[in-house]
């Protein structure tokens, strides 16, 4: 259990579980060509979660003071797990990650795509040892983290399959993978924010620059009710001009993203407490978990009940 909670492995099921939907719940579903394999693709969700891995384990090591403030039952480098250890951890999931991305990046004869693997990588480390403490930009970075393993399927599996017979109908894949992954981006941006007023104490022991610090909980709580705004809106936009006749498709997104969100909003008016963020910050994963199946609720529409 020790190591679970190094790695933060309830993240990085559902990263993998959200790369399974999106294979046999969409992709699959669409009749087109993808350039790896199956078991390739499985190894792309392995490099994902092992990058993943190394990035919660690294911001572990470099969190440890933060989060004895903020949530002391969860630390485990310095306790049951040896910092050195930690260390060794993070080297070998990254090197795995890395180099399971070099071999697929040849694999589709783009050894240049490589980079999609080290730069977030890099980033992750990065953001452990000093973007964390650069207000709105730590939170930029590990939003993108799940964006980045919904469009690296794009690019790993949609780009290298892509000619001139079927680039229009390969275009559309990738733009609804793309719309997908900013909608992620919007919602984990946000939750960051939740996070970051739910940990205001301990980070500000450490000298840490969040908004909630900079700004104050209560007007930081007022921006994340204008925030959430946003994906309200850009679901709404995108049921209307894609989505409407794609009926179970929107009744379900109305439902379980987008009735979720709207009970949020109220919420998040009259937080004011550490539970009160953090149960905010358990919908919005609620939100986000929603939102993997719901590509599959489009898929599966698509293909069988379309009016």
């Amino acid at each position: 259990m020790k190591y679970l909670k190094l790695i933060r492995y309830k993240n990085l099921i559902m990263i993998a579980l959200m790369q399974l939907i999106l294979l046999y719940g969409f992709l699959k579903l669409q009749n087109i060509d993808l350039a790896l394999a199956i078991w390739q693709y499985y190894l792309l969700i392995v490099s994902t979660v092992c990058i993943a891995a190394g990035g919660y384990i690294i911001n572990n090591i470099f969190d440890t003071n933060t989060d004895l403030d903020n949530k002391p039952n969860d630390v485990v480098v310095g306790k049951s797990v040896s910092e050195s250890l930690a260390y060794n951890l993070y080297v070998t999931f990254t090197l795995i990650g890395v180099c399971i991305g070099f071999y697929l990046s040849n694999v589709i004869m783009k050894p240049s795509f490589l980079l999609f693997f080290i730069i977030p990588s890099a980033l992750l480390y990065i953001y452990a040892t000093s973007l964390k403490q650069i207000m709105i930009v730590g939170n930029v970075v590990i939003a993108s983290l799940l964006s980045f393993s919904i469009i690296i399927i794009g690019i790993f599996m949609i780009i290298p399959a892509t000619d001139e017979i079927n680039k229009k109908e390969m275009s559309t894949v990738l733009s609804v993978l793309f719309d997908f992954a900013i909608i992620a981006f919007i919602i984990n941006f946000i939750r960051e924010i939740v996070k970051d007023l739910e940990d205001v104490i301990g980070d500000k022991n450490q000298d840490m620059q969040t908004l909630p610090i900079v700004f104050g909980t209560t007007r930081t709580s007022k921006l994340v009710f204008v925030l959430s705004f946003v994906p309200i809106i850009c679901i709404l936009y995108y049921i209307y001009n894609y989505l409407f006749h794609l009926q179970y498709a929107t009744i379900y997104i109305l439902g379980f993203l987008v009735g979720p969100l709207l009970y949020f909003m109220i919420k998040i008016w009259s937080a004011e407490t550490k539970k009160d963020f953090h149960h905010l910050s358990n919908v919005l994963k609620l939100v986000v978990f929603f939102g993997i199946i719901s590509i599959a609720a489009i898929g599966i529409n698509i293909k069988y009940y379309v009016a």
